[in-house]
């Protein structure tokens, strides 16, 4: 059993990409931008789209709904209550939140969590390696106010979004989905 509607997306562009050393949303790989390679893949699962930047960042035009986040600097939780909030006011129930530097992400790992979240109460993430994969996740839309509670709190980081929520965890094995570049050696040449 899947959601009734397909999820909203929620992608997170506006990181300050230290280890990376520049924006990684504008990173070209196979000719694109990492945004646009993104935005593409989740709109063949998601509407609606919504793109979470940084104040003044600069972007190609992609068929998503940009919005801008407040501060700089606070990390994915804000961004995320921004997006879910987003995403519940164009009447979606779940959306999948993803980070923009993840080059291979494909419709079939957004398939892989739809599936469960009509069970789940809150979230659906996988779990590869022993680690959660907060940023590559399903997450219920009224979620917001409790991300907007815990930043208030002076959290910022995902790990006390599902922790806090009733959150389902799927132990999968490697997947190339979930490969993420965080450094200029991470790229793939």
């Amino acid at each position: 059993m899947t959601p009734r509607t397909p999820p909203a997306a929620v992608v997170l562009a506006g990181g300050a990409s230290r280890r990376m050393g520049r924006d990684k949303a504008t990173l070209v790989f196979e000719g694109r931008t990492l945004v646009e390679r993104v935005v593409d893949t989740v709109a063949g699962r998601c509407d609606p789209v919504f793109v979470v930047a940084a104040p003044g960042q600069a972007l190609p035009a992609v068929p998503a709904r940009v919005l801008r986040d407040e501060v700089r600097g606070l990390g994915p939780l804000l961004a995320t209550a921004r997006g879910l909030r987003a995403a519940a006011d164009a009447g979606a129930e779940w959306a999948f939140v993803c980070a923009v530097d993840m080059p291979y992400l494909d419709g079939a790992f957004i398939d892989q969590l739809t599936g469960p979240a009509a069970t789940t109460r809150a979230a659906v993430l996988l779990v590869w390696d022993g680690r959660d994969h907060y940023l590559a996740g399903l997450y219920r839309t009224s979620l917001a106010d409790l991300a907007d509670d815990l930043v208030a709190a002076g959290e910022r980081s995902m790990r006390a979004l599902v922790d806090a929520a009733d959150t389902q965890r799927i132990v999968t094995e490697p997947q190339r989905a979930l490969t993420n570049v965080n450094t200029p050696d991470d790229l793939p040449v």
